[in-house]
């Protein structure tokens, strides 16, 4: 057990992470920034086999915790008069052809209905895969070092009859993210990479935090990734902390720490980032899934509400939650054993639950969203 007290001790977020790894996470670090101070805490192991736990402020992939990176620089793109929010995408990205009325602000909020190229699941149980042959089970560790171009999981996207018709419906697709990126780039003529440094990471300071794109490591100090799969009757679990992310792209690809997290969140959401009026559309979410643009928009437990994107990313994951002032955060980093069945997935929804509940509704229950 590894706990910093700043101003006043928390032993009840101590409990539910040590009860998180009881649950079958390998290990947990947790970062809460409210009325009371800062409290950071760790819980579990840093590696299978070792006794160390997860470092304070260790890198993680943060999965879908990037579409909120990626949306903010969209929409600082957007105060600087070089995208229209409700532009079409196809004026911008015209080599693919997209459907002339999906706009900029359809692909931030999930209603474009462009196929998702991880594959979709309907309401009636049926799943339709994209290049998920490729990234599951023991053909995912196989090849977790191949490039994808983005260029490439858009044309598989688009390869597949659309899901609905645009801003019509909304579906949670990775996508329309990496579209964003492209749109990015070609507003800019420079990678996603360097406008992110440019409009966030370099403002704010976070040396923690990177765009890797293609490349496979993760720097010091970081605790490991795991991936299950079944061979020849047998169970195999691999370290893939080290992987090529290009198959999720700017769906999910970047890497940070908790710390980095607060201060990025906490930033956005106190008005650092963005000009108020972009901010309150990023906040403002549809009716379906309550998400904005890059966000999804929660009730609070006990009333008010919480602003927040999670993630998952083969074996890591991370937790990010505000108060709409940014003046109380919830940032997490997970690591744990993956699989194809997404054994952990149930484990990681009660888990957020409960730290939801205790930090922004005290004793109320609550409910949030894995979104990863």
């Amino acid at each position: 057990m590894s706990v910093t007290l700043t101003s006043h001790a928390r032993p009840e977020l101590q409990k539910i992470i040590e009860e998180m790894v009881d649950s079958g996470f390998v290990g947990v670090t947790l970062r809460v920034h409210d009325k009371h101070g800062e409290w950071t805490g760790s819980a579990g192991l840093r590696e299978l086999g070792r006794i160390e736990e997860p470092p304070i402020d260790g890198h993680v992939r943060i999965g879908s915790n990037t579409k909120t990176f990626t949306a903010t620089v969209v929409l600082r793109l957007v105060a600087e008069g070089r995208i229209g929010l409700d532009t079409a995408v196809d004026d911008y990205l015209p080599e693919f052809g997209l459907d002339r009325r999906i706009t900029v602000r359809m692909l931030l909020q999930h209603t474009s209905g462009v196929f998702n190229f991880t594959g979709e699941y309907f309401d009636d149980g049926t799943f339709v895969p994209g290049i998920t042959a490729t990234i599951t089970g023991k053909e995912w560790v196989d090849n977790r070092f191949h490039t994808y171009r983005p260029e490439e999981l858009v044309r598989v996207a688009l390869s597949k009859p659309a899901r609905f018709e645009p801003g019509t419906d909304w579906s949670y697709a990775n996508t329309n993210y990496v579209l964003a990126r492209l749109l990015i780039e070609k507003v800019t003529g420079r990678s996603v990479a360097e406008e992110m440094q440019r409009l966030i990471l370099g403002p704010l300071n976070l040396t923690g935090t990177i765009q890797p794109t293609i490349e496979t490591g993760i720097p010091e100090p970081h605790a490991h990734a795991y991936y299950r799969y079944e061979e020849d009757g047998q169970t195999r679990t691999v370290d893939v902390t080290r992987q090529n992310p290009s198959w999720i792209s700017s769906g999910g690809d970047m890497i940070s720490t908790t710390r980095d997290l607060h201060t990025f969140i906490s930033a956005l959401l106190g008005g650092t980032l963005l000009p108020a009026e972009l901010l309150a559309e990023m906040c403002t979410p549809e009716a379906k899934a309550g998400y904005g643009l890059g966000v999804f928009v929660q009730e609070a437990p006990g009333g008010g509400t919480v602003i927040t994107h999670n993630g998952g990313m083969a074996g890591h994951a991370a937790l990010m939650y505000s108060t709409p002032d940014g003046s109380t955060t919830l940032t997490a980093a997970l690591n744990y054993v993956d699989d194809t069945d997404l054994s952990m997935g149930e484990a990681f929804q009660k888990a957020t639950q409960r730290l939801v509940a205790e930090v922004f509704g005290g004793e109320q229950a609550g409910s949030a969203r894995q979104t990863g």
